[in-house]
């Protein structure tokens, strides 16, 4: 059967937007970190869901821009503005008893 008259939405479409439904209860109850319970979000208005979810991946998205940011800023030896030095060892057999030569 097509469309239902009162959901206008085939099976498929509608059992896929349970799913989407229940993922975003999930995420904003394990991402909000004990600030929201199962049964409290599922009765939630659908506008204020929304605006919950997209205030924590918000959150979320600066706080992963900013980690980025500072791990790049850590990786780049030019930035710190250290050069490291390593030193070279050649054996020289020539020399007798001192068979490594520093540069």
């Amino acid at each position: 059967m097509g469309l239902s008259f009162f959901g206008l939405t085939s099976s498929e479409i509608a059992a896929q937007a349970k799913v989407n439904i229940y993922k975003q209860i999930h995420q904003i109850c394990f991402h909000g970190k004990g600030g929201y319970s199962w049964p409290v979000v599922y009765n939630m208005p659908v506008y204020l869901r929304r605006f919950i979810f997209n205030e924590l991946k918000q959150f979320y998205d600066e706080e992963k821009s900013a980690h980025e940011k500072a791990n790049k800023r850590h990786s780049n030896p030019s930035i710190r503005g250290q050069q490291s030095e390593t030193q070279v060892f050649q054996l020289d057999p020539s020399k007798g008893k001192s068979p490594v030569k520093y540069q």
